[in-house]
């Protein structure tokens, strides 16, 4: 009997010393979280651009930014824009299945036809307003409804957009609340404080712009993106907001939107995730003295739609240079495939690769992890004719590195912050360009922190 007291006993102890080592790591963990064993996050991106660009003023649409308080204290969080009469709205949403209510309901409404009414778009940051139920159709009721009251356009074309935390109420009162002021502090030249107020995990707000003449007479774009993390192609992999002055139908204005986005938003990618809450929305005033852009065959529309594309790719390039985390801003050019859609397998397995972006982190040219997501994609591909670069740096041809390949030079390459990897299949014509970033630590921190 004590003999089986005494093995209780060894037992117990060894059990309660296991428990105290658990709660002393515990406690280690964040003591060092609090003190200095996680470095600080750089206030803005390295990869950031140097300043926000001048956003032009788009005539027919006002901004205004406010403090709603939805999840954030003491920082602007919704923000306001108001359309006007004639103005043609066009879009495209997540393919998610679990797709926000915001999102489904401003699905059907960019289907309905104006009648030449005005429109709003009224975006909140701190909460996505995404898998709570009922509760989130009825958010977006309140809150669109209140905002056609204010702005004095029909509920229809209120387009509404939130951005945050999954999985928690809309607290939508907070917004109604601060519909006045912003109906109120209405300004042709607010775009640029609309940027910030639609920010999340994002380091610094994000603007571009482009000009072209048509017929001699000018059309002004202008837009604004928020994105850090969950982006991945699947359309539109963040919330963008672009405004014309243009004057275009809605169904033409619809289909060159939904061609560009394949190239720009929806060829960029942070970590492969793809959010509940992904919004592109392009409205076109019509107020531009320039001619109506109908037949999308013609030079007018072809000028109108090289401007608008470079807009969304400088506003998708931004959304990669402030991926969360970001050290290194990344081009994946893939050529040489059998076809377009095999290239873009091999571009996105490589851009995705979470061995080839920490590679790329710890600026290690490891070219045998670009040889395995090529391999890994699904896309035909044979060793013996596979060319890999990095920026101009022959790494591997005809199935083995090259000869005159060093890793010193490769090493040195690494240490850019703006990087391109070149594979060539030899194959066929494909072709495929993707931009991505790298993969560090902090990208760990912020996620594992991000409702705490």
């Amino acid at each position: 009997m004590a003999k089986k007291i005494k093995k209780m006993s060894k037992t117990n102890l060894k059990a309660e010393v296991k428990s105290l080592r658990r709660k002393a790591d515990k406690l280690r963990r964040k003591v060092g979280k609090a003190a200095t064993s996680v470095p600080a996050a750089p206030a803005v991106s390295p990869l950031a651009p140097a300043r926000m660009p001048t956003l032009p003023v788009v005539a027919g649409v006002e901004f205004a930014s406010g403090m709603a308080g939805v999840r954030y204290k003491g920082r602007v969080d919704v923000m306001l824009a108001r359309l006007c009469p004639g103005t043609q709205m066009a879009g495209v949403f997540t393919r998610s299945a679990t797709r926000a209510a915001p999102v489904l309901d401003c699905e059907e409404k960019i289907a309905l036809t104006d009648d030449g009414q005005g429109a709003a778009i009224i975006v909140n940051a701190g909460n996505a307003n995404a898998f709570t139920g009922a509760a989130g159709q009825a958010a977006v009721d309140a809150i669109t409804g209140a905002v056609g009251q204010v702005v004095g356009v029909p509920q229809s074309r209120v387009f509404s957009s939130s951005t945050g935390v999954i999985g928690e109420p809309l607290p939508h009162e907070r917004i109604t609340a601060v519909l006045d002021d912003l109906a109120a502090g209405l300004d042709p030249a607010g775009l640029a404080d609309a940027a910030r107020a639609i920010m999340t995990t994002d380091t610094f707000p994000k603007g571009a712009s482009g000009l072209v003449e048509i017929e001699g007479e000018t059309v002004t774009i202008a837009g604004i993106a928020k994105g850090s993390g969950m982006i991945a192609p699947d359309m539109a992999t963040m919330l963008v907001y672009l405004f014309t002055d243009a004057r275009i139908a809605r169904d033409p204005l619809q289909k060159i939107l939904s061609r560009l986005t394949g190239p720009t938003f929806n060829s960029i990618t942070v970590d492969g995730d793809t959010s509940t809450s992904d919004t592109l929305l392009l409205a076109a005033t019509g107020q531009s003295k320039a001619p109506e852009i109908s037949d999308l065959r013609g030079r007018p529309a072809k000028d109108f739609a090289a401007a608008l594309e470079r807009v969304m790719l400088d506003l998708a390039h931004q959304v990669v240079r402030d991926g969360e985390g970001a050290t290194k801003f990344v081009e994946v050019a893939v050529t040489g495939a059998e076809n377009d859609a095999d290239a873009r397998k091999v571009a996105m397995a490589i851009a995705n690769s979470p061995l080839v972006k920490t590679a790329i982190a710890g600026e290690d040219p490891n070219w045998g992890r670009v040889v395995m997501a090529v391999g890994k994609s699904g896309a035909r591909a044979d060793r013996d004719l596979l060319t890999i670069r990095f920026g101009d740096i022959l790494v591997a041809e005809k199935g083995w590195r090259a000869e005159n390949y060093t890793e010193d030079a490769a090493a040195a390459y690494m240490t850019r912050p703006e990087l391109v990897i070149g594979v060539d299949l030899g194959l066929g014509r494909g072709k495929s360009t993707v931009w991505t970033c790298d993969l560090t630590h902090r990208y760990i921190d912020i996620n594992a922190d991000y409702r705490s």
